[in-house]
């Protein structure tokens, strides 16, 4: 049994596209993060923060975008989602998942925060440094780990969309729409969204964002 912990429109989006792209079955549980009064405190049983997502899968609880990413694409192997170790892919497919949590989201969220600092001030590093480096990555290889669409690219492309189309803190780059657009009409992605935006539909916080 695998029991996926999430809330729309949030960052357990990605995992929602991973688990269509994986093609497993799932029990989706809703975490309203939205609500009145917060999320229970019972929910920190199986996320120490309250934070989505989470999963659990035969009783073992794994929490963190890029640990749960990495567990899914191993346990269902047959999905190809993630280079073997050996493979030369596993090292650029590991450290792609682990920057998007590491690096790439808490730089984003210092730059939405109007956060001014030096390098060495914050493990993660600078906004300019980041851009640098994954504009440099996509031009050098045209997914997150090499030729092939993995499993960090259903992470990465969904930051890159979030912050920049939505959030408007990632600046437009015409390497990062060519990325999207290649990835942008995957099957599971669109069965991901429209399953995002029904959950969202019945959250009373967004329920405003569907009113007429």
């Amino acid at each position: 049994m695998l029991k996926f912990y999430h809330a729309p429109w949030s960052r357990g989006s990605g995992i929602l596209w991973l688990l269509e792209e994986l093609g497993v079955e799932y029990e989706l549980v809703h975490i309203d993060i939205r609500q009145e009064g917060g999320v229970p405190e019972s929910y920190r049983a199986i996320q120490p923060n309250k934070k989505v997502p989470a999963i659990e899968h035969d009783g073992v609880v794994v929490t963190e975008r890029p640990a749960i990413s990495i567990y899914l694409a191993d346990a269902f192997p047959e999905a190809g989602l993630a280079p073997a170790i050996g493979d030369e892919d596993r090292g650029p497919y590991l450290a792609s998942l682990v920057y998007g949590a590491a690096v790439f989201d808490p730089v984003l969220t210092a730059k939405a925060q109007g956060l001014v600092y030096e390098s060495n001030d914050h493990a993660y590093g600078t906004f300019d440094d980041m851009l640098a480096y994954l504009e440099r990555t996509l031009s050098e290889r045209p997914y997150a780990a090499g030729d092939r669409f993995t499993a960090a690219d259903v992470q990465l492309a969904s930051s890159i969309d979030y912050t920049m189309n939505m959030a408007k803190v990632l600046p437009e780059r015409q390497i990062f729409k060519d990325y999207l657009e290649r990835i942008g009409a995957r099957p599971a992605l669109l069965r991901s969204q429209e399953k995002d935006t029904a959950l969202a539909r019945t959250v009373p916080a967004l329920r405003e964002m569907f009113a007429g």
